[in-house]
């Protein structure tokens, strides 16, 4: 039987040794396919600048003993991701992790984020996602390679989150899971995270919700996992909606 095929990418860029370290921690789960883009990404949300037929540059890198073949497509994140469904992936991927970013991605910036695009894009295509981020100091989230980064808590939190997802059904509305975790983290965390939805970005984030994915990341200090979906439709009464255009659009003046 063969194993699931993971997907592995992400917007800073295939140089970036966090790409690789996910690749590593992925490593024992299944088969693993390297594709990102040939250089940095950050902020390209789901754009599709680029072009995802075009040509991809493969080379192989020996991680963990293993030799991966990977490829650098000149294009952002989710269109690398659509360029590795239709022509370099043997088969549908398993599951695709966008990751490990250089810097948080949380609250209303997710969707600026090329790394959630990118797993955005692949839960458009059907499969599981995870997006998974490092809260790193600002000077090394689009200028760096990361080589200097301690990954170890990351790798630890990226193969459990991988391992859930491939082996439990998502719930209704969850199509990303979107991880992120504080550099302080350590991998013996592994069972202390915390879930929040997302809040906008403040100066000060004690002054956020306790539940937030800011609180959880920068006060507390602590993993935020935060379930994102596709259906960016607002969660409001429909009906209420329309009666309130009625009277003011269709109708103003009455």
């Amino acid at each position: 039987m063969n194993k699931p095929l993971i997907l592995v990418t992400n917007d800073d860029g295939i140089h970036s040794h966090g790409l690789w370290a996910a690749a590593a921690a992925l490593l024992p789960l299944g088969e693993v396919l390297v594709v990102a883009p040939n250089q940095q990404w950050s902020g390209a949300g789901r754009s599709m600048l680029g072009s995802f037929r075009a040509a991809a540059t493969q080379f192989t890198r020996e991680i963990a003993g293993k030799e991966l073949i990977a490829y650098a497509v000149n294009a952002a994140p989710a269109a690398v991701v659509v360029h590795a469904l239709l022509e370099l992936a043997a088969r549908k991927p398993a599951l695709v992790v966008s990751g490990i970013n250089l810097g948080a991605n949380i609250s209303t910036e997710v969707t600026i984020s090329g790394t959630v695009g990118a797993a955005l894009e692949a839960a458009a295509a059907g499969i599981p996602a995870l997006a998974v981020s490092l809260a790193l100091p600002i000077a090394l989230h689009n200028h760096a390679t990361g080589a200097e980064v301690d990954y170890r808590a990351a790798q630890a939190f990226t193969r459990r989150f991988a391992q859930h997802l491939l082996s439990t059904p998502r719930p209704y509305d969850t199509h990303v899971l979107n991880l992120n975790i504080p550099q302080t983290a350590t991998p013996e965390q592994c069972d202390n995270e915390e879930s929040g939805p997302g809040y906008r970005v403040m100066a000060h984030p004690e002054q956020t919700a306790p539940d937030s994915d800011i609180y959880t990341l920068n006060v507390d200090k602590l993993i935020s996992v935060t379930p994102l979906s596709l259906d960016l439709t607002a969660r409001t009464s429909f009906g209420t909606l329309a009666a309130d255009f009625h009277r003011t659009v269709l109708q103003p003046g009455t």
